[in-house]
């Protein structure tokens, strides 16, 4: 975190004011601290400005995609490819667009957090009572049998390794 300092005149504060909010709005900005100063030749505001070192990208309309082959392990990222097979099945049957049912986020926040309950599930950002009652416990059905699935086949390969050595 790198820090700078500001001073700006409480009583027409002009340039210093601009100088301060074109700074925060270019920065991802971490922590402001601020505090009035007072001297004979008059009142200031002291700002540090705790930030990132990079300077931020002017926002685009598009959202940039996510790979989640970076964010998730290998074991992680096989599960969450099945999930996405069951979704584009299930949004097939139901005619809606995949991302109705779960988005890649909420797919990938249920494989890393190991979502098992619906009570989990409704602290996903996003997951509200329709789409809990419609898709919920399907969804955790397909995450445990999928994960029992890679659970079975990793043990198997454990006993065929001990079996060859």
């Amino acid at each position: 975190m790198r820090l700078k300092f500001f001073t700006v005149p409480v009583f027409g504060p002009g340039d210093s004011e601009t100088e301060l909010n074109r700074f925060l709005a270019q920065h991802r900005i971490l922590k402001v601290d601020r505090g009035l100063v007072t001297e004979s030749s008059g009142a200031c505001w002291a700002v540090c400005v705790g930030y990132l070192d990079s300077e931020m990208k002017p926002a685009s309309r598009k959202r940039s995609r996510i790979d989640y082959r970076e964010v998730l392990s290998p074991t992680e990222f096989e599960i969450y490819a099945d999930l996405r097979r069951w979704r584009k099945v299930q949004a097939a049957d139901d005619g809606v667009p995949p991302y109705q049912i779960f988005t890649n986020e909420q797919l990938a926040a249920i494989v890393q957090q190991g979502v098992r309950t619906v009570e989990s599930l409704t602290l996903l950002p996003g997951v509200g009572p329709a789409r809990l009652a419609k898709y919920g416990q399907s969804v955790l059905d397909q995450f445990s049998s999928l994960t029992a699935a890679l659970e079975e086949s990793l043990e198997g390969h454990d006993e065929t390794e001990a079996d060859s050595a």
